[in-house]
């Protein structure tokens, strides 16, 4: 039976020595939380990192033989690996390059190498389990390898892989000087997701111009393989949260709290030690905010909670230090004998402490400098039973994409920030909790939950597509099956797209018009009484009837828009408006005023906007640009937004060519089928056909067509051994 793997740098299980004993405690971290239903049903297993160096065997086969009882697997590092894997190139050159903070950056061959080799340690590891069906998630940026890893053993392996933290843009990710190997050993999965579409589009950024894949829609095509990409926010166990700020023991504690720093307002502030969270930044705010409102002194406090994190290592070391003498000066200078303006704790708390923290606080202050997601501003939410309550988040934190009802800021700007507390305090408790609720109703529907089930269902679709997608290269044997079946056929379907599948690719698309060759070869094919030769094209129908018009041809244009049938007018296949027309091409020509050689193509109900003469470069940056403008605006209009080979169309979403070319299927039966075509608006036209037609795709990108071909000339050589 096929069965989940998930894999991550730590096992979702704590374990300590105590007394020669082995003890073993769930985490409580929101990934364990998300995955467990998912790792403990069935055969599936968690395979990771148990958290200390076993140096014995005999304690490594202790623990093996529990954590299995758990469905876990335990991947075993030396302390050397610990330090430089973990300590090392995880967290001293990734870490700080994926948070911007590139002048922390420590490049070590040596550190690279363990990361190297405790990638494969973890490859190995998944070998030793992994069956052909099987699925593998693979997580964070310790194990960016591992998926490039794991196909080279399984090329058919289902792989998915999710960072949780940034992903930088290109100038900085181009600083490594791994950054090849680590973008290599990413494509390796067929579904990557990261927590916002900025993630996404740095990523692809680099991608293409690292790597020189290009994508469409967030689809790269890796060694004839389709890769998918997407952004897909990250939640909580919002039901676990809700329920703690409910439980007695966070009510009792709540009380004694409450009892401890009197009724002055509280301002929360909870993060692990790490430079990337702004916390000194924070506390000079808070200052300055006193400062600023003295009306405020003595009626507010900074609740400040720091969790311990690598405090051994250099840069956390010295930001302890900061943050000690920081909470230290404040409250030397402005505190008094019945107030403290900062109670600070350096330490972990409890799920019903952190839940009561949560309750009792008036505003909560997440503001990173750069954060992959946060969780803890979700968590906030989800513990604000009362719906009474201000967020200020961080433009930086990846829940701003979600929470635009918080009141989000720039952590650089002080005086932005010290506003944003005046704003919060007095904010009225009405306006309060409306953000509130529409913030709570957004975290319960892209639950923890909600987020596991759709990153499977995305990884389920692309292994589907890339099924669909596996074509066979057009070979002598093939071509002689073809002509065989064209032969012995009584009545013949024949679509051949234009552009790309006929002719090549021309700067300027009037100059595609067809040649002496091509002229010769639709001649005698549409001759042919047994043959019904449809081009199926997204040029418009009067350059498709000028061109063509010397020929027994029928066609389909735009895309489908306009059909005309041998003898009969072009017609609709249902009634369309094109109102929407006006509001795009204002867009459009926007675009062409910015991208000198660039120009708008006006066809009946479609927009195409043309790029094949612009620089190298600045086209791809615009289209990316452009596609996501119109997607923004298209969203409640029916209209769909393709992209072809150097071009960007605009049309009513239900028309495609697999629609129109279902016409002829549906209305001319024939013993002998065949459809070529070379971009992926031709992917609807192959899906249309029935599994005996030879389907046949231009270039060497995957495609629901059963064959490929190299380019435009091998179709026109199949086509004349048709006809002679």
């Amino acid at each position: 039976m096929a069965k989940t793997i998930i894999v991550s740098n730590r096992l979702p299980v704590k374990i300590s020595q105590e007394d020669g004993e082995f003890q073993y405690k769930p985490s409580e971290g929101g990934l364990a939380t998300g995955l467990g239903s998912i790792y403990k049903d069935g055969d599936n297993i968690w395979i990771g990192w148990p958290g200390l160096p076993v140096s014995k065997s005999e304690h490594q086969q202790e623990i093996t033989k529990n954590l299995k009882k758990e469905s876990m697997k335990p991947v075993f590092l030396t302390s050397t690996e610990i330090e430089e894997f973990y300590e090392g190139f995880s967290n001293e050159t990734l870490w700080p390059n994926f948070h911007y903070f590139n002048q922390y950056i420590v490049f070590d061959e040596d550190m690279w190498k363990a990361y190297q080799k405790v990638n494969k340690k973890f490859a190995k590891a998944i070998e030793e389990v992994l069956e052909p069906d099987d699925t593998i998630w693979v997580h964070d940026y310790q194990l960016l390898l591992l998926p490039q890893l794991l196909r080279q053993h399984g090329p058919k392996a289902s792989i998915g892989f999710f960072l949780h933290i940034p992903f930088p843009s290109y100038e900085s990710f181009r600083l490594l000087p791994w950054r090849r190997e680590l973008l290599n050993g990413m494509l390796g999965a067929d579904f990557l997701g990261f927590h916002t579409y900025d993630d996404m589009r740095h990523f692809l950024s680099s991608v293409n111009r690292l790597a020189g894949l290009g994508n469409s829609n967030g689809q790269i095509n890796v060694d004839n393989r389709k890769v998918m990409v997407d952004a897909l926010p990250m939640g909580i166990d919002y039901d676990k949260y809700a329920q703690a700020a409910a439980a007695p023991e966070t009510l009792a504690r709540e009380v004694r709290y409450r009892t401890s720093v009197g009724e002055q307002r509280l301002i929360l502030s909870i993060d692990r030690l790490d430079y990337s969270k702004g916390i000194p930044q924070r506390l000079k705010a808070f200052e300055l905010f006193l400062e600023e409102n003295e009306e405020y002194t003595g009626k507010v406090s900074l609740l400040m909670v720091v969790v311990p994190s690598r405090d051994s290592v250099g840069k956390y070391k010295e930001l302890k230090e900061e943050v000690d003498l920081l909470v230290g000066r404040i409250n030397g200078k402005h505190a008094r004998l019945n107030w403290t303006p900062i109670h600070y704790f350096y330490r972990s708390f409890p799920l019903h402490a952190l839940s009561a923290f949560y309750r009792m606080a008036d505003v909560a202050l997440v503001t990173p400098m750069r954060d992959g997601m946060n969780l803890v501003c979700k968590e906030f939410i989800a513990s604000k039973l009362d719906k009474k309550g201000v967020l200020i988040l961080s433009e930086m934190a990846g829940a701003s994409k979600e929470l635009s009802d918080a009141i989000l800021i720039n952590p650089n700007d002080m005086h932005q920030l010290v506003s944003a507390l005046k704003r919060a305090l007095t904010m009225p408790v009405k306006k309060q909790i409306a953000a509130m609720t529409t913030m709570q109703r957004s975290l319960q529907r892209y639950n923890i939950h909600h987020w596991v089930n759709l990153f499977m269902e995305r990884l389920n679709y692309i292994k589907h597509e890339q099924k669909a997608l596996e074509t066979q290269i057009v070979d002598k044997e093939i071509r002689t099956e073809i002509k065989s079946n064209y032969k012995n056929a009584k009545e013949r379907l024949i679509f051949l797209d234009y552009d790309g599948t006929l002719v090549g690719f021309f700067s300027d698309p009037n100059d595609s018009k067809p040649d002496k060759e091509l002229k010769t070869i639709l001649k005698k094919l549409s001759d042919d009484p047994k043959n019904r030769v449809v081009v199926i094209s997204g040029r418009g129908r009067e350059t498709l009837a000028e061109w063509l018009k010397d020929y027994n041809i029928e066609i389909i244009a735009e895309h489908g828009v306009w059909l005309k049938e041998r003898g009969k007018e072009f017609r609709t296949i249902t009634n369309l408006n094109d109102k929407w027309k006006e509001a795009i091409q204002k867009v459009l020509d926007g675009y062409v005023d910015r991208t000198p050689g660039s120009f708008v193509e006006k066809k009946d109900y479609s927009l195409v906007w043309h790029y094949r003469k612009v620089e190298t470069g600045l086209g791809e940056a615009r289209t990316r640009e452009l596609t996501s403008h119109l997607k923004y605006i298209t969203v409640d209009r029916n209209l769909k937004v393709l992209e072809g080979n150097k071009v960007v169309e605009i049309k009513n979403s239900e028309i495609d060519k697999g629609r129109a070319a279902s016409v002829w299927l549906n209305n001319y039966p024939s013993d002998f089928v065949m459809a070529c075509g070379d971009d992926w608006t031709d992917e609807d036209t192959f899906k249309a056909m029935p599994r005996s037609a030879f389907s046949i795709k231009v270039g060497s990108t995957s495609s629901a067509a059963r064959y490929r071909v190299t380019d435009h000339t091998e179709i026109r050589d199949i086509l004349k051994s048709l006809i002679n």
